[in-house]
Parts: structure tokens; C-alpha cells; sequence
């Protein structure tokens, strides 16, 4: 995950590092992502890895639906 001040800022290091430019999320959403990922305590013994249909419905629950973020 990197950190950056604008758009034209991402676009600027992407050029320089010849990286194509990949899903963008401001703070807030990265937030709420972060929480519902690693919220649930995996220290306990009712945890489980979410199945690949749970991460979608997460995914799209967020709004994270465009290609970068297509896991099928």
C-alpha cells in the first residue's frame, strides 16, 4: 500500500516507476476495509478464513467492484 497527496501524484509515480495505475481508496474507505478484514480476532477458535463468495460480498458491499478487484 503506498500513500499519496493527490491524483496527479499517482499518476506522476506511476510514469516514473512504469507502474500501471491500480485501485485508488481515500482514507476513509481504506479504513473500512482494513476493519472488516482484520477485525475479527483470529485468536479465536471460532475464526475461519473467509470463503472466496464472503470476500466478493465484502468486496462489493464496499464498492470495490471494478476489475482490480475481480477475484473469479
Amino acid at each position: 500500500m503506498l500513500f499519496f497527496r493527490s491524483e496527479e501524484h499517482i499518476d506522476r509515480w506511476c510514469g516514473t516507476w512504469r507502474f500501471e495505475r491500480g485501485a485508488v481508496l481515500d482514507l476513509d474507505l481504506g479504513w473500512r476495509l482494513a476493519e472488516a478484514w482484520y477485525g475479527p480476532d483470529r485468536r479465536d477458535s471460532q475464526w475461519r478464513r473467509r470463503t472466496l463468495d464472503e470476500t466478493v460480498a465484502l468486496f462489493t458491499e464496499l464498492g470495490l467492484t471494478s476489475d482490480f478487484w475481480s477475484l473469479l
